[in-house]
């Protein structure tokens, strides 16, 4: 078990944290969730030791093995892949280190040689002799070949080093694991295997993710970060979302009924109050509205924007055609002879373990990049809106006030009109005028679909819509794409995103390996049942 004892953070003048007392124990799945800016990722290194509270401690018994997702991807760039999985247990990993340098020795000593037993004995008790197959399967399930395994980390693409470290943090079956943001850039195979492993794992896990498919198959209770305090609740996430919901709902409703109640009471004690007849019922009703009380309902730090795409004019049936693309990067081939059509009404997920030939697809289409060769047309009567996942050089010019650089993409430049739509995603009154340079990643994404919003395309191209922003923001985006009348090509790693937004899946493995007009879900039971047989 981890705990923490009234627990208390301030940076600068904000209170992050204040006196949080709580208890996660063995067996159960925590997803921790909050606002962007509650303390999610602060919280996991407090609980890690990373970050000492300014009042209060974290609780962990000297016994257990608690361990976390490294972030420096480039913290083992000399290491091999195999042992940088294997350094996530420091204990047997140093067992080992030991070891083999005492068998290396060429003037290996009678002293040397009882050392050597002792250790493999607690090698032997730490299953060390299997270490080395548990990290090749490890690895194997996230997607790492067994070519690379013995390649050095600086050698892997940032996607594969992900993983690596990933198979790091799982590696040994710690007592307590940290995961902050566990499934950004992996790919859905890799996702899909880490939920089958934290289905399984035994022991705690604490998680950050905005993947709200991901909580609810993990997680066996949410850990909630707002107020400034930690609450815990029993089930997932969905679970958690309309528990919530329901009790501020009859929180709203009681404070109503209450209110409706003093009125009445308040208008009886003006009326007869003077009334000697009635002045005993006046007294009586004067003490039952002293004593009504109203449940006290804190502004949440959560705030949803507004997401919704409205069409200008509506497309005709011909919408794109694509043939054979093919597009290579430093000679190395990214597309090859890519062809499909694109028919009114299609939401088309792209699927493929290459992001960044996704990525290449949606910047030829969207006319940042040409291809090496091939054509693509789109339909005359198409208007084109595009989200990539790269929207540096929006933000790099001279630095405008959020108004000012909303401004330029809209047809009407009226101010109360450009606020319109920033207040929609959330930067109402001072924040519209936050500088354009100063933005974080997801206020950037906001931004950016503040612009699309504004564009009237009947198109959407979405290159991972929902990176950089928190659960309310992702939910909104899934609702307006949702209800868009037009059609969407976008990549995405939401598996709910996904299910309840395509209705036609195109896999890429440098061509077009697989096209039908299907549901997310369907596609992965069509491909594990291939995979069976």
């Amino acid at each position: 078990m981890i705990s923490t004892n009234n627990v208390s953070l301030r940076f600068g003048g904000r209170k992050l944290f204040d006196d949080v007392n709580v208890k996660f124990t063995p067996g159960n799945c925590y997803g921790l969730i909050g606002a962007n800016g509650a303390g999610k990722s602060t919280f996991l290194k407090i609980l890690a030791k990373e970050i000492q509270p300014n009042t209060g401690e974290v609780i962990l018994g000297s016994d257990k093995r608690l361990s976390v997702l490294k972030q420096d991807h480039y913290a083992y760039d000399h290491v091999t892949v195999l042992k940088t999985v294997m350094m996530g247990n420091e204990k047997l990993f140093k067992v080992m280190e030991e070891k083999d340098a005492l068998y290396a020795n060429p003037d290996f000593s009678d002293a040397d040689g009882e050392r050597a037993s002792e250790l493999e004995m607690q090698f032997a008790e730490m299953n060390g002799y299997e270490a080395e197959a548990e990290a090749a399967v490890m690895l194997a399930g996230l997607g790492i070949s067994d070519s690379l395994h013995q390649k050095e980390m600086k050698e892997l693409t940032p996607a594969d080093k992900v993983k690596v470290l990933l198979a790091q943090a799982l590696f040994g079956q710690p007592d307590i694991l940290l995961l902050d943001e566990p499934t950004n850039h992996l790919d859905i195979y890799a996702i899909q295997w880490l939920e089958d492993f934290l289905f399984d794992f035994q022991n705690t896990v604490i998680v950050v993710s905005h993947d709200r498919h991901f909580l609810n198959k993990v997680c066996t209770h949410i850990a909630d970060i707002d107020f400034a305090k930690v609450t815990t609740y029993t089930g997932n996430y969905d679970f958690w979302q309309q528990a919530s919901e329901l009790n501020q709902r009859l929180l709203a409703d009681q404070n109503k009924k209450n209110a409706d109640k003093a009125e009445d009471l308040k208008a009886f004690i003006a009326r007869f109050s003077a009334n000697a007849s009635k002045s005993r019922q006046a007294s009586s009703r004067q003490k039952q509205l002293e004593k009504l009380t109203f449940n006290e309902m804190p502004a949440s730090t959560r705030k949803r924007p507004f997401v919704g795409f409205e069409q200008e004019r509506e497309a005709g049936q011909d919408i794109l055609t694509v043939n054979n693309l093919s597009h290579s990067i430093n000679g190395e081939p990214i597309l090859k002879n890519i062809s499909f059509t694109l028919k009114k009404g299609d939401k088309v997920i792209l699927l493929g373990r290459n992001d960044l030939a996704k990525t290449v697809l949606l910047d030829i289409l969207a006319e940042k990049i040409k291809p090496d060769s091939g054509s693509f047309n789109w339909g005359i009567t198409t208007s084109r809106a595009y989200l990539p996942t790269d929207n540096s050089e929006y933000f790099s010019g001279e630095p405008l006030s959020l108004v000012n650089w909303l401004r330029q993409y809209s047809k009407l430049k009226e101010e109360t009109f450009i606020r319109g739509f920033l207040g929609k995603m959330l930067f109402g009154g001072e924040e519209a005028l936050k500088m354009s340079n100063v933005l974080s990643g997801g206020e950037k994404v906001r931004c950016m679909l503040s612009k699309m919003m504004l564009s009237g395309a009947n198109v959407l191209l979405l290159d991972g819509p929902t990176n950089h922003l928190d659960l309310e923001s992702i939910t909104a985006v899934n609702e307006g794409v949702k209800r868009f009348k037009g059609t969407v090509i976008f990549t995405c790693h939401d598996h709910e995103f996904i299910q309840t937004v395509a209705n036609r899946v195109i896999e890429l493995d440098l061509t077009v390996t697989d096209d039908r007009y299907i549901t997310y879900d369907e596609y992965i039971e069509l491909k594990k049942s291939q995979q069976r047989h």
